[in-house]
């Protein structure tokens, strides 16, 4: 099954947790789709394994300034604490999550993206899961949290840690047709 015709944006920062992004990456990439890193850092970024240890640089694809949700088929925010906390007060990323939203088109988080949901007033009324930690600030934002490997409320994906990647890029290659 494939997804040839399908471009989905990855919105990330410095900090990102790298199996959350290179894990569902590579199952869109595997299965024909086209992957875009978004993201307010220029050039390059940093990513991490846990909140400690330097992993990889990626490159930085579009500025988050200049993306636009009608370019794109879904959106999906990898977690890592510095990369999502640093996102969800970035006015351009807030500005890009709800699009996609106004879009109704698939969003899928993990880990702690969720965070971004809370500061865009998204994760009102929503089922949703992340990292534990997390949790108290999206049921305080709204959300109906749920300790679950995934979690998928219409067109928003969620899952916990990167433990639940199986179960998260079967929902996401799911809701891109494949």
């Amino acid at each position: 099954m494939t997804v040839t015709d399908k471009k989905v944006a990855f919105l990330l920062t410095r900090g990102v947790e790298q199996i959350e992004l290179t894990s569902p990456r590579k199952a869109l990439d595997d299965a024909g789709a086209t992957t875009v890193i978004v993201s307010p850092s220029e050039g390059t970024l940093q990513a991490m394994e846990g909140d400690w240890e330097h992993a990889d640089t990626f490159d930085v694809d579009v500025p988050v300034g200049e993306a636009n949700a009608d370019d794109y088929d879904m959106l999906v925010l990898p977690g890592g604490t510095l990369n999502a906390d640093a996102l969800r007060l970035d006015e351009d990323a807030v500005a890009l999550v709800k699009a996609f939203f106004d879009a109704d088109k698939p969003v899928a988080a993990i880990c702690h993206a969720p965070w971004i949901l809370a500061q865009a007033d998204l994760a009102r009324g929503r089922r949703l899961t992340s990292f534990a930690s997390t949790k108290v600030d999206l049921v305080n934002a709204g959300a109906a949290w749920e300790d679950s490997e995934v979690v998928v409320d219409g067109n928003l994906i969620t899952s916990r840690s990167p433990g639940d990647l199986e179960a998260f890029n079967r929902e996401i290659l799911k809701a891109l047709g494949a």
